[in-house]
């Protein structure tokens, strides 16, 4: 600290006069004041007026620190993002325009694989599973009717235990005009068709769907990027 010289100059005039000894108990707080740690002189060149948890914040070990800690954080949240991606869902490409106008032909999007471990599927569901007559291929299908649902087409509209089923989903221009007699859906099975009724080959060629065969629920929809979304 520079020294401050506060001692009065002596008077040629009066040779005889000491100088004024100064008080040491003022020098002894002045010095102690400017010497401790925890009362930084702000008139000291270099001194920083911060706390100790700030200048540790801002010491190379401290970044250093808040760096790896930032690291670690990306690098557990890709390995939860790897462990959703790879163990929960799936992405599957949507080959064929039977679900049109929702999906289209090379769609791609992920399936939840454990949804149904935990919930039962819904009339509405769009589902994937393995086609009944060549399970080296699986189709994509929205579900229709349910275990014990009495089910009867009459040129293309569905009827549904004897209630007309609301469709929002079915363009008009998709519809067609096949008919299917009144059944019940087996235990255990579930009645699936296209949205694209015109050209979708479902349940209404090859029967209902066991439900054993169904491995995921279409939950969205990443590319291409302007269709992306929630599968309704």
């Amino acid at each position: 600290m520079p020294e401050i010289n506060s001692l009065p100059t002596p008077d040629p005039t009066e040779p005889n006069r000491q100088p004024a000894q100064p008080s040491a108990a003022p020098q002894a707080n002045l010095r102690g004041a400017a010497c401790s740690p925890a009362q930084p002189d702000p008139c000291q060149p270099g001194a920083v007026a911060a706390d100790d948890g700030n200048l540790a914040a801002m010491s190379p070990r401290g970044e250093t620190a808040r760096s790896g800690s930032w690291t670690r954080d990306m690098l557990i949240s890709l390995a939860i993002s790897l462990f959703i991606i790879l163990f929960l869902y799936q992405p599957v490409r949507v080959e064929g325009t039977s679900m049109l106008p929702h999906l289209a032909d090379q769609d791609r999007l992920f399936i939840n694989k454990f949804v149904y471990h935990f919930e039962s599927i819904q009339r509405g569901d769009v589902v994937v599973f393995l086609y009944p007559r060549d399970h080296t291929k699986s189709y994509i299908k929205r579900v229709i009717a349910l275990p014990g649902d009495r089910l009867r087409i009459v040129q293309g509209t569905v009827y549904l235990n004897g209630r007309k089923l609301k469709e929002p989903y079915v363009p008009s221009r998709f519809r067609d005009d096949r008919s299917v007699p009144e059944m019940t859906i087996p235990q255990q099975e579930c009645w699936v068709m296209g949205d694209h009724r015109n050209i979708s080959s479902d349940s209404r060629d090859f029967g209902p769907v066991p439900i054993s065969l169904i491995y995921g629920k279409a939950a969205f929809v990443y590319w291409p990027v302007d269709q992306a979304g929630v599968v309704h």
